[in-house]
């Protein structure tokens, strides 16, 4: 199937960690996630009921080799000095904001060059004035 990207907009809250865990939950709750065994392509016999719990998702051998392709993939995000791995999102930073697109304050305006951050990452948006008004996650995930 290859890696899926995928992009998702929460409002701002300085718990970062707590953003992500809320928002995994709302995708698990609505669905909108990929399940393997749950896919289109398998007859109707076949597919699977859906979890009932993120735990009982990634208990899944086939999930934990094929992803969800979804920001319920992303585990935690990683803080100053953790290495960041595929399970993870970074925060972009001030200092990398400025060097790569100008400003220290991202906007929505700028979503559209994120792709100049490497690997899966999460950012504060700010309105005109300079106050943060979302939380923008974004990466690519899954097989």
């Amino acid at each position: 199937m290859g890696a899926s990207g995928w992009e998702y907009f929460v409002p701002y809250r300085e718990d970062l960690e707590g953003a992500l865990q809320q928002l995994r939950q709302e995708v698990f709750a609505s669905g909108d996630y990929y399940w393997v065994n749950g896919g289109d392509w398998l007859p109707e016999g076949e597919r699977a009921a859906p979890p009932q719990s993120l735990e009982e998702l990634w208990a899944d051998e086939l999930v934990q080799e094929s992803g969800t392709h979804s920001i319920l993939d992303i585990f935690r995000v990683v803080g100053p000095g953790d290495t960041p791995d595929y399970s993870t999102v970074e925060p972009v930073t001030a200092e990398e904001a400025r060097e790569l697109l100008g400003t220290g304050k991202l906007t929505r305006a700028h979503v559209k060059d994120f792709d100049v951050f490497p690997r899966s990452r999460c950012a504060v948006l700010h309105d005109e004035s300079g106050t943060p008004r979302e939380i923008c996650f974004w990466g690519h995930s899954g097989d």
